[in-house]
Order: C-alpha cells, then sequence, then structure tokens
C-alpha cells in the first residue's frame, strides 16, 4: 500500500465544481487544506461537510491585487507545501456573438489569475518540496468551435503550466497540469449538457476526476495528464496532424452553432471551475 504524504494544500475555486470535489477527496485522504473562494458561505458549508479539523478558509477575489495580497498572508501562515487551482470560468458561444468583456473576463479567471497565484505563492513553495497543479482541460490543446474565448485561456494555462515546469527544473517544486474532459458539476449550462449529449461526448463524475487528481499527487506526477478516451488520442492527433481533427470537428459544428444560437454574453458563476468537451 502506498504511504500517503500528508500535504498541506491551498485549492483556490474550491467551493465550486471540481473544486469541490477535489476538497473532499484532500480531506478523506487526512491532507489539511486551505479553501480558497469568493463565496463565503459556500466555503463554510463545504469546510463543514468535510473531514478534519486543520482546515483554514480564505474568502478573497484572486483576480485581484488586494486578494493575492490575503492569500499569501494566508498561505504562509498555513505553511503550505502544495497549490491546486481549480478556479475558472466558461461560457457556450460563438466569437462573433461575444464582447470584449467576455474576453477580459474569462482571461482574466482561466489564465491571469492562475499565473498571478502561482507568482504569489512560489516564494513560499520554493522553501521546501512543493507541488502545484494547475486544472487546465483538453480543450486547452484542442481548439472547439463554440469554446473559442475559454480554449484560448486554456491554451494559454497550457504553455503557462509548461514553462513554469521547465522554469523549476532545477528546484524542489514539481509542477502539472491536468486536464481533465467533460465533467458533469452544477455549473454546466443546460445547453451545455444537451449539447454533449447529441455530440456523444462522454462526460465523467467530478468524484471521478478528483480521484484521478489525488493519484497523481499521490504518485508525485508532473508534466500533463489528459483524462479520457479518446480525448487523450485526440489531443496528440491534434499535436501532429491538426487536419484531421479539422475534419472531425467539422462534422459537429451544425450541432454546436445550434445550441450556441440560444446562449448569452454572461459566463458561467466566475472563480469556479468546470469543463465543457
Amino acid at each position: 500500500m502506498m504511504k500517503i504524504h500528508r500535504r498541506r494544500v491551498v485549492i483556490t475555486g474550491a467551493s465550486g465544481g471540481i473544486g469541490n470535489a477535489v476538497t473532499k477527496a484532500l480531506a478523506v485522504q487526512g491532507h489539511e487544506l486551505l479553501l480558497c473562494g469568493r463565496n463565503s458561505s459556500k466555503l463554510n458549508v463545504l469546510k463543514d461537510e468535510i473531514e478534519g479539523n486543520g482546515h483554514q478558509l480564505l474568502t478573497a477575489d484572486l483576480t485581484a491585487t488586494a486578494g493575492l495580497k490575503a492569500l499569501f498572508n494566508a498561505a504562509q501562515a498555513f505553511e503550505a507545501d502544495t497549490l491546486i487551482n481549480c478556479l475558472g470560468v466558461n461560457q457556450l458561444q460563438l466569437l462573433a456573438a461575444s464582447n470584449a468583456a467576455d474576453s477580459e473576463r474569462i482571461i482574466s479567471t482561466n489564465l491571469l489569475a492562475p499565473m498571478n497565484i502561482c507568482r504569489t505563492l512560489l516564494p513560499l513553495l520554493q522553501l521546501k518540496p512543493s507541488t502545484i497543479v494547475n486544472v487546465g482541460s483538453v480543450l486547452g490543446s484542442i481548439g472547439c468551435a463554440g469554446s473559442t474565448l475559454y480554449c484560448a485561456s486554456k491554451a494559454g494555462l497550457h504553455g503557462f503550466t509548461e514553462a513554469l515546469r521547465r522554469e523549476l527544473a532545477d528546484t524542489s517544486v514539481t509542477v502539472l497540469y491536468f486536464a481533465p474532459r467533460a465533467t458533469d458539476t452544477e455549473l454546466n449550462s443546460q445547453e451545455m449538457q444537451d449539447m454533449n449529449q447529441q455530440l456523444g461526448n462522454k462526460t465523467d463524475s467530478p468524484e471521478w476526476v478528483a480521484e484521478q487528481l489525488c493519484q497523481a499527487l499521490a504518485q508525485r506526477r508532473q508534466g500533463d495528464v489528459y483524462l479520457g478516451w479518446p480525448e487523450s488520442l485526440f489531443v496528440r492527433i491534434n499535436g501532429l496532424l491538426p487536419s484531421v481533427v479539422d475534419k472531425s470537428l467539422l462534422k459537429q459544428l451544425p450541432i454546436i452553432k445550434r445550441f450556441c444560437q440560444g446562449t448569452t454574453s454572461a459566463p458561467q458563476t466566475a472563480g469556479e471551475h468546470h469543463e465543457v468537451s
């Protein structure tokens, strides 16, 4: 049986979607958690639901300078050795129907916030053997119609995580990019759920995704971890032969456009993570 190293984990976007499931899974394993989010009531409910007494909460907007300062102080006092960035937002929408505010909101939450969080906590994490996990998406490696802004943000997060891993290769900090496929959380709009069903996309439970993340932590994985088949295969094919994926996804375009017609410019709740594919 593998011996579990007890961690002191900072989880951003802890109260929603995948972050919620990751929180519960890590608590069961006995890790101590610093749960971060914008909704204090949700964080308090989550804390009451999980096992253990050493968990702490931070209610803050981590897209703002004041929130990042509060995060540093809380993580320093907590003596964190692991960071898991689960925060994120998505919307099902064609680029032509979006606006500049949509772009700023998605890029700020999905890309700039994780970058700034990593920068903020790096001085603490470099003091000891530590781990950084950025939760991305298979859509960070496979561009998909109807999710142009989301794909751009997650592609940026993938590139950032890869570069950071190489930048810290001579330190004791392990860096992992963790990419789920479609995940069944309450944050998925009805349009997203219906579209995934019609496209035949397989959907994973957040509990299963959390289990895979916990296994990656226990095994001290680094690099890229993609979940799901055939999505993980499509990532490789898209990297080598993107025209093959172009032809495959072209067949899905009429369905995607039909579901995009009924959406508005307002994204799902910012600061909480969910995936579509």
